[in-house]
């Protein structure tokens, strides 16, 4: 059994000092051991002179591999470094038609170029140009188009022949799809069923044509949501007649999750585009300042609405001590109710639900959620405050700014979702800014109505 790599201080020290000593026979002995997920965690640890030492030792097929698992910024630094014909032969030679794809896609146009023309395999370099002119965040930029296809009309023995053969390009199968002779997708079978069966059996009786597939066009959030609700570990991809074109494996979706939740925590964190620690500082400065702004122009509204009720807060300064708890509560609850919509579009689970019903819900979580945390600061003000009117004004003011923030941060995910625009946007600064400022407005209008009916009593 292979035990899991753990990378460390010490290890990176031995793979600098083996490359500082041009070792190649000790290199060899310690990058043979590794999988190519692992060699790129070294890599990222490594300067560029180091990593091409390392990656020039390697065999194609796995340098390929490593290449394929890098991070798309540790990637783009590493092509620069080597010339077109090296990553033709060295790399995309060896890499699947998706892969190759996303890595030429990264290049300059003049470059993909260069690199195009030296790939030996003339079928890989056209499949690869097919799968350039797809949007990346579509359905067919996220195929490969090697696949596993038979005809209709043969018998079982013939296509297990015709799946040797073809399975020269497929590292894994997981289904065989069934054709016409216009490559029009008719069904698919399993390599169990091709087993089991009479080897003279023509195909088309044993093959399932309930099949569930996407179009070039469909988007890579709508394919993963599809592939997680049937539990799919491969999709085919066919075009507007149903032509069979690629198909999408379980690791590319994965990896459009993973990238769907880091932009959205991105987004929820007041982060305008996708954004690495190792980006350079004008880059991170652009992605974060929006945002940033934002909540300097909430901060200028708040501290307006403050000086309007400046005259109140001189005659009742014990207002003033919570300011903040009424603020920070506005905010919080009004993350709490748009992170639970925004997670349930993004997985799909609001199901049928009607706009009202989401809202009933979050205005009765709200309720519930407002009378508790008005009835606790109730007791704790009528234990260490003498003031009634203090009492009553933040108690009512912290239960409509909860109702408030409850029925704002779902309708703004649902409003936004409904105009297909990501509702991540809604959550973090942007309800943190609006709620703060409702919240001093709300708490402030009432302080000001609640102590002027004391005074006329």
């Amino acid at each position: 059994m292979e035990q899991i790599f753990e990378l460390s201080k010490e290890y990176i020290e031995e793979i600098k000092q083996v490359i500082a000593d041009k070792d190649e026979a000790k290199a060899k002995e310690l990058l043979n051991e590794l999988h190519a997920a692992d060699l790129a965690e070294i890599y990222d640890e490594l300067n560029i002179e180091e990593a091409k030492f390392l990656y020039l030792l390697l065999d194609t097929e796995k340098a390929a591999d490593v290449l394929a698992e890098l991070e798309d910024n540790d990637r783009e630094r590493f092509l620069k470094a080597l010339p077109p014909e090296v990553i033709a032969r060295q790399f995309i030679d060896e890499m699947d038609s998706d892969d190759a794809a996303d890595v030429i896609g990264e290049m300059s146009e003049e470059k993909q170029e260069e690199v195009l023309s030296h790939i030996d395999d003339a079928e890989h370099a056209g499949d690869i140009v097919d799968l350039l002119n797809y949007d990346e965040d579509s359905a067919g930029g996220l195929m490969a188009k090697e696949y596993i296809a038979v005809q209709e009309d043969w018998n079982i023995e013939k296509c297990i022949q015709e799946i040797k053969k073809q399975s020269e390009d497929v590292d894994d199968i997981y289904f065989v799809y069934v054709v016409n002779k216009d490559n029009i997708l008719k069904g698919i079978v399993s390599l169990k069923d091709l087993l089991l069966h009479d080897s003279k059996e023509i195909i088309t009786n044993i093959i399932n044509t309930e099949i569930i597939y996407v179009k070039t066009d469909t988007a890579a959030e709508e394919v993963a949501n599809i592939m997680d609700k049937y539990d799919l570990v491969a999709i085919p991809v066919v075009d507007s007649i149903n032509r069979l074109l690629g198909r999408i494996t379980i690791d590319d979706v994965v990896d459009v999750i993973r990238e769907e939740a880091e932009k959205d925590y991105q987004l929820i964190s007041g982060i305008t585009s996708d954004v690495e620690s190792s980006d350079h500082v004008f880059h991170l400065t652009r992605a974060r300042l929006p945002w940033l702004l934002i909540g300097l122009f909430g901060g200028i509204l708040g501290a307006q609405v403050i000086s309007h009720y400046e005259g109140d807060l001189r005659i009742y300064p014990e207002m003033a001590f919570f300011i903040p708890l009424i603020a920070a509560m506005g905010g919080n609850v009004g993350i709490q109710s748009s992170s639970i919509i925004v997670q349930g579009l993004a997985n799909n689970s609001l199901g049928l639900e009607s706009t009202g019903k989401k809202l009933f819900k979050e205005l009765s979580v709200g309720f519930m959620n407002g009378i508790i945390c008005a009835a606790l600061i109730m007791g704790f003000n009528l234990i260490f405050s003498d003031s009634m009117a203090l009492s009553v004004t933040v108690s009512i003011a912290l239960f409509i700014v909860i109702l408030f923030a409850s029925v704002f941060g779902t309708i703004i995910p649902l409003t936004l979702n409904k105009f297909k625009i990501d509702p991540a946007l809604a959550t973090g600064p942007f309800i943190t800014t609006v709620n703060d400022i409702m919240g001093l407005l709300l708490y402030l209008t009432i302080g000001r109505f609640i102590f002027g009916m004391v005074n006329v009593f």
